[in-house]
């Protein structure tokens, strides 16, 4: 078993893939809480579909391409900000216009301009050729969102459960808001790499959910939440070596796995309560 674990970490980029999932995996699941507390699962699949057209811009102007993806994902949520704040048009629907208006642009750019990025890789990630300068890159990243997070946890908290006792309190729940969805965009910029823009939206929903069905502590969520990620992530790295499958893939799998066995062992510990 041991051999089994330990064949693939002997090369290079496995190891790079493998740190890679782990780092964006822990980030995904600290904001996939407050996402699922929220109520703003659609934001993620719209935000991570919206990165097309900016990954294609910063390609023709030559410079990184999550810069590029990161525009893109502000300019999306503001686009959804100004259309529920300005119309009649509710949030969701907001969403899907949005996203899917961007993401039609992201495809037609990306056929009419010759590039050497994959589409494939794009829209489903390619972390087994992530470099070592990339994953300092993503460490970064995650570290920056990561201390955010942890400062700003329960202002985070109170915003997703109330912003009316948020603004009572001192807050500003309009800046908490754009703080939240700034942190988003950063997290979806760092975890395209890993699973693309496809299912990236399932490692930000996947732990917060998993964990929300075992308990009711958000603390305890927040740990359950990143001990299932990274979980998912070492097993599916692995697992994608040995099946020569997908490594995102794999990971969104066993990710969609736990919560099936989290909401079973709930369901059969509320049984056994009532008996």
């Amino acid at each position: 078993m041991l051999d089994w674990i330990l064949e693939p970490l002997q090369f290079d980029f496995m190891q790079n893939a493998l740190l890679t999932a782990l780092v964006v995996s822990i980030i995904c699941a600290l904001l996939s809480c407050y996402l699922i507390l929220k109520g703003w699962s659609l934001m993620g699949d719209a935000i991570s579909h919206a990165v097309l057209p900016g990954i294609v811009l910063a390609y023709l102007a030559a410079i990184p391409l999550a810069i590029g993806a990161f525009c893109s994902a502000i300019i999306c949520s503001l686009g959804v900000g100004y259309l529920k704040e300005n119309s009649r048009i509710k949030e969701d629907t907001a969403m899907g216009i949005v996203f899917s208006g961007m993401f039609a642009i992201g495809l037609v750019m990306f056929t009419k301009v010759q590039t050497e990025q994959h589409l494939t890789h794009i829209l489903f990630g390619n972390v087994l050729g992530v470099s070592r300068a990339e994953l300092y890159q993503n460490a970064l990243v995650s570290a920056l969102i990561f201390v955010v997070i942890i400062l700003k946890r329960k202002d985070l908290l109170l915003y997703c459960f109330d912003p009316c006792h948020a603004r009572i309190t001192g807050l500003s729940p309009k800046l908490l808001h754009y703080g939240l969805l700034t942190l988003l965009a950063l997290t979806i910029v760092s975890t395209m790499q890993v699973v693309g823009v496809i299912l990236v939206v399932a490692m930000l929903i996947a732990p917060g959910i998993s964990a929300l069905t075992l308990t009711k502590s958000f603390d305890k969520m927040l740990c359950l939440a990143v001990a299932s990620a990274a979980t998912s992530s070492l097993i599916g790295v692995i697992l994608s070596y040995h099946l020569d499958a997908s490594t995102g893939a794999c990971i969104i799998l066993l990710q969609a796995a736990f919560f099936i066995v989290a909401l079973a062992y709930s369901k059969f510990r509320a049984v056994i309560q009532v008996s």
